[in-house]
């Protein structure tokens, strides 16, 4: 379905990035992956990307704290294949404390990567995509983009300033067969959801009595959410079916946005 389109998906060395990077390239497309990790963590996430279909694999290590870096790897994705088509947002950091204990630099940090990250690729990546007449721009908020939790205060104003980001995008590209949509995943198990688990697990004394009472705190399903699903979702985003959806945000939450 995307043979000959390029896909970039920030903070894709693993997790939920790298679930969309597998299922996109199932769709013979391209692939940029981005993100930190080992060198044998990198050549697992490639090795786990390359083959699944007919398109190239290559790897930017850009530091989405730095624009400069940033646009050396939109050059990077332009040299390779001519342009960026397909736009995934997911680049993520957190931290969990009240808020009059936060440090700034934290709260910097995270405004950084999750929210201002994506206003510089999406800044960089919509002329060529204007030009193209196509261009599909996935932005990973999650349900913190549409409700609030304690203790996650720069995260929860990232991610909502993503959805809205999201929005506004969507608007300024209706004409130009360009969507925009965010997808707001709920609890998925990743490296950030896995250390919430661990600190809870010293508290509780398990790994599984950490993992019911998080899950039984927000997701009505008791389940995660699998990054296979945010890939199959990502997907259908870029899809014929989806060319009219735009400016949406899809909760994949287990019901935990219903309450």
């Amino acid at each position: 379905m995307l043979h000959r389109k390029t896909a970039l998906i920030t903070g894709s060395t693993s997790g939920i990035g790298l679930g969309i990077a597998r299922q996109l390239a199932k769709q013979n497309a391209n692939i940029i992956l981005s993100g930190f990790g080992s060198k044998a963590d990198i050549a697992k996430a490639i090795e786990q990307v390359n083959g699944q279909g007919s398109g190239k694999v290559i790897y930017s290590d850009a530091n989405m704290l730095s624009p400069a870096e940033i646009a050396q790897m939109i050059n990077l994705a332009e040299a390779e294949f001519g342009m960026v088509d397909i736009l995934v947002n997911n680049a993520g950091i957190q931290h969990v404390v009240p808020i009059e204990q936060f440090e700034p630099q934290k709260w910097d940090d995270i405004i950084a990567i999750n929210l201002s990250s994506a206003f510089h690729t999406i800044r960089l990546c919509l002329p060529k995509m204007r030009q193209n007449g196509w261009g599909r721009i996935i932005n990973v908020a999650s349900v913190h983009g549409l409700v609030a939790s304690v203790n996650k205060s720069a995260y929860v104003a990232a991610k909502h300033g993503l959805v809205g980001l999201t929005k506004t995008v969507a608007l300024e590209t209706a004409e130009a067969n360009i969507t925009a949509n965010a997808i707001c995943p709920g609890f998925t198990l990743t490296p950030l959801i896995q250390q919430q688990i661990d600190d809870k697990a010293k508290i509780l004394g398990s790994q599984e009595a950490a993992i019911e009472q998080l899950l039984g705190e927000k997701q009505p399903s008791k389940s995660f959410v699998q990054v296979e699903q945010l890939g199959d979702l990502a997907v259908f985003l870029c899809s014929v079916a989806a060319s009219q959806m735009t400016g949406v945000s899809l909760p994949l939450d287990g019901g935990w946005t219903a309450q």
